[in-house]
């Protein structure tokens, strides 16, 4: 995997990618926008557009990344990528829809990137995007598409993933606690599958703090505090935490579903739980990777847990259906799931070095077939 310490994005690189790093503009509007095209081997590349008034040239590199892994295991005739805005995701409606058109009209030229939605943006804002430039994925049911963060796409893929990993931790879901950090579209809809499968919330975590509870949480009570504008803080039954605590919090699986790192160096060493299953992108640091491998806890990597997003964007790009895609899902998440952690079981080597391996072998297959590479 590339190094990702350095503060320039073009001072790392490698034979996968990125093809193009490109900066954007707009003075009349603040737009200010980084597009990271990592690699189009196997086609257009598809990766979300992400909002956050932090994002970095750094952080959108190893989101492609993230996706042109994802893509290629998953066998999707789709590359990677991702964008990022730099704004505040809670500004005026008609302010945010005069950036995303902003920004839908500068990437018009990138032919190779079909934007989705991701942290910060969602359906709404995919639908200008296609208003704009006619290339977008995660769109609106009204035209056709298959709005992933309502229909909970990615936190279907993330139970799957569950599902297949608990047994390889000497896990049951019927039972198990769950703790999540983030109670966003992926969190939620996380939340819901797994509660249908036997699991049981006793943590969870958004930007204004935690709440626990070792007896469960009404996950249906903590989404109309959501839906109100409010914070998971404000439940009534449970113990309020400082983000940070969440991380010790006693769990049998532990899900990052938020921003990137949120297993460190130096916070792993709480974590309290068998299974942690990556429903955000690049939630954990190589660090906390080694630290979980050599302690015993399964982790199943980002790419492998949380693609269920970007194979319904790639079913929808195809014309498919929701059906179509939830059974994509169940079948490609699960399979890899289930593949990495039987080579990892066999090779004694960590989760992610064996889901790496599984990717590139995969993404190296893809690019010998091209004619200029």
């Amino acid at each position: 995997m590339v190094a990702l310490t350095s503060s320039d994005p073009l001072a790392f690189g490698d034979d996968i990618g990125p093809e193009k790093i490109v900066y954007l503009r707009t003075h009349s509007v603040g737009l200010r926008a980084i597009v990271v095209i990592d690699n189009t081997a196997a086609g257009p590349a598809i990766g979300g557009t992400r909002m956050a008034p932090d994002v970095s040239a750094v952080e959108c590199f190893r989101l492609a990344r993230a996706m042109t892994l994802k893509n290629a295991t998953c066998g999707l005739r789709h590359g990677g990528a991702k964008s990022v805005i730099f704004g505040e995701p809670g500004m005026p409606a008609e302010q945010k829809e005069q950036l995303i058109r902003a920004f839908a009209t500068a990437i018009a030229p990138l032919h190779d990137y079909i934007p989705g939605p991701d942290m910060g943006t969602d359906e709404t804002a995919m639908g200008y995007v296609h208003d704009e430039i006619g290339r977008a994925v995660g769109l609106p049911a009204e035209i056709g598409g298959i709005p992933l963060d309502q229909i909970g796409a990615t936190g279907f893929g993330v139970a799957i993933a569950a599902e297949v990993a608990a047994p390889f931790a000497g896990l049951s879901l019927d039972g198990a606690r769950i703790v999540l950090q983030g109670f966003g579209a992926v969190g939620e809809h996380t939340a819901r599958f797994l509660e249908r499968r036997g699991a049981r919330l006793v943590g969870v975590a958004d930007i204004s703090g935690a709440i626990a509870n070792p007896e469960g949480l009404d996950i249906e009570a903590l989404a109309r505090l959501k839906r109100a504008g409010k914070s998971v803080v404000e439940y009534p039954y449970g113990r309020v935490l400082p983000n940070e605590a969440l991380v010790a919090v006693p769990c049998d699986i532990w899900i990052p579903a938020a921003r990137p790192d949120a297993l460190r160096a130096d916070n792993v060493e709480r974590l309290n739980c068998r299974l942690v299953v990556q429903g955000a992108n690049v939630p954990v640091t190589p660090e906390a990777e080694r630290y979980m491998f050599e302690r015993g806890i399964i982790s199943v990597p980002d790419f492998i847990a949380n693609a269920g997003g970007v194979i319904t964007a790639a079913v929808e790009y195809d014309g498919g259906v929701k059906a179509t895609a939830f059974a994509a899902i169940e079948e490609k998440v699960g399979g890899n799931t289930r593949l990495t952690l039987e080579r990892a079981r066999d090779m004694k080597v960590s989760p992610l070095d064996a889901a790496m391996t599984l990717a590139t072998d995969r993404l190296q297959k893809i690019m010998q077939l091209r004619r200029w590479r």
